[in-house]
């Protein structure tokens, strides 16, 4: 019997995936079979590790830059399988927000998005075969505390997602949103204690989320296990927000 969402044969190229969720990502589409080009910014060191670790390749690019996020999916090659992680904050709140903080969230989490899923779609659906998966948040569905740039950035996401989800349909080629609650990343381990409670008060299942437990969810929705899912938002979140 075939491995339960199994990717064997597949190339897959996940941007952001020098650390946190976009390597727990890159490794667990490995495990499944796939072949693995990990996009980084910065980290090469890291995302070369990841890279010779899976047997994949690391290709350096800024997706925030349509250019480079172009250049990026030509060179990873025919891609069955598109992963969008790369993403930053700056967050304050809105009063004290300058026109640079909200620019560059706008433009590495949402622009890049667009720009690498322009560059991937006119491949996928010539092959009449696909599948894309956008990281998104919980904090684009329910919004957070001086986080309007973050929050306006992983709304867009869904937006978008399902936007192209219709357009990309009838050539076979899915488009899907993951949205994790709190993961334990670099950037959860600043947040203070007394905030990480009130988090973990709010979560049912009482724990911060680990990577490999987004990354099982995305290698889910990238398998043909998947094959008639597309436009929707699966939150990984142990239950926040529900």
């Amino acid at each position: 019997m075939p491995e339960f969402a199994s990717l064997e044969g597949k190339t897959a190229l996940v941007t952001g995936g020098s650390r946190g969720i976009g390597a727990a990502i890159a490794r667990e589409l490995a495990a499944a079979g796939a072949s693995v080009v990990v996009g980084y910014r910065s980290g090469q060191e890291e995302a070369e590790a990841i890279a010779a670790d899976i047997g994949g390749r690391a290709i350096q690019a800024d997706v925030a830059d349509a250019d480079d996020a172009k250049r990026l999916v030509e060179e990873a090659g025919d891609l069955d399988i598109l992963v969008n992680n790369a993403g930053t904050t700056r967050d304050g709140v809105l009063a004290r927000m300058t026109d640079d903080d909200w620019r560059a969230v706008i433009e590495t989490n949402l622009s890049s998005v667009f720009y690498t899923c322009r560059a991937v779609s006119r491949g996928m659906m010539k092959r009449r075969a696909g599948s894309i998966v956008n990281l998104s948040s919980i904090v684009g569905i329910h919004g957070n505390w001086g986080q309007t740039n973050y929050a306006a950035s992983k709304a867009g996401i869904i937006g978008f997602t399902k936007s192209l989800a219709q357009e990309l349909g009838s050539r076979g080629v899915r488009a899907n949103v993951i949205a994790p609650g709190y993961i334990k990343t670099a950037l959860t381990d600043v947040i203070p204690e007394e905030a990480k409670e009130q988090m973990l008060s709010l979560t049912p299942l009482g724990r911060l989320g680990d990577p490999e437990d987004v990354a099982g969810a995305v290698r889910f929705l990238c398998s043909d296990a998947a094959a008639f899912i597309t436009g929707e938002v699966l939150v990984v979140g142990g239950g926040l927000g529900m």
